[in-house]
């Protein structure tokens, strides 16, 4: 959980600086499932949203893309999926 959330707060600090082995974990903590991977394209939807869908590639140099970090808040923000179970 920690981890989920001091990567969600780096992510939101600066969408920028975000490893893309770091948005696929936190991905992956937030539940979303894989698809598949077609070359370096690898495809996620979340089971509670029919509309939480990603489709993620890493920029040249390792990083993930500053627009797929943003695509990813939005998602989060607008469906709750940084939301635990416990917080009712």
């Amino acid at each position: 959980m920690v981890r989920k959330d001091r990567l969600l707060a780096r992510a939101r600090n600066n969408p920028r600086g975000v490893r893309f082995s770091d948005l696929l974990a936190l991905v992956e903590s937030l539940e979303f499932t894989f698809l598949r991977q077609d070359g370096s394209h690898r495809q996620y939807r979340h089971p509670t949203a029919a509309t939480a869908y990603l489709n993620l590639q890493p920029d040249k140099n390792g990083m993930a893309k500053p627009k797929q970090v943003r695509q990813l808040l939005a998602m989060v923000d607008r469906h709750g999926f940084d939301r635990t179970e416990d917080e009712g």
